[in-house]
């Protein structure tokens, strides 16, 4: 998804055009996470950008864009881009200190 979101169109309230495009939001991540993965990945990765036009776009975390539009909306902002791109990816295993098989611990 790489849109431009514009707050402020005529014969709409502009709170439930923030919510309209919120929910668009959710309404991809949650379609992309239904993708069946490749083989050899284990969760869907995003890669997002957000910025008031495509050009001034900076990477953030999926997490943090809905807060994004928010702070947007609040200085009276009139339009944003935001890219959310959907990626394969695989998890490392995590490795636990009290593992016995680890190679941390040297005897000897």
């Amino acid at each position: 998804m790489k849109k431009t979101f514009k707050l402020h169109i005529e014969g709409k309230h502009p709170d439930r055009l923030l919510e309209a495009i919120k929910h668009e939001v959710r309404k991809y991540v949650k379609r992309e996470r239904r993708k069946t993965l490749p083989a050899g990945a284990n969760y869907w990765a995003f890669d997002c950008r957000f910025g008031t036009t495509e050009a001034e776009a900076q990477d953030v975390r999926l997490a943090d864009i809905i807060a994004l539009m928010d702070k947007v909306k609040a200085t009276d902002g009139e339009a944003f881009y935001v890219e959310i791109l959907a990626r394969a990816a695989q998890r490392k295993p995590r490795v636990h200190a009290d593992d016995p098989d680890s190679d941390d611990d040297l005897e000897g």
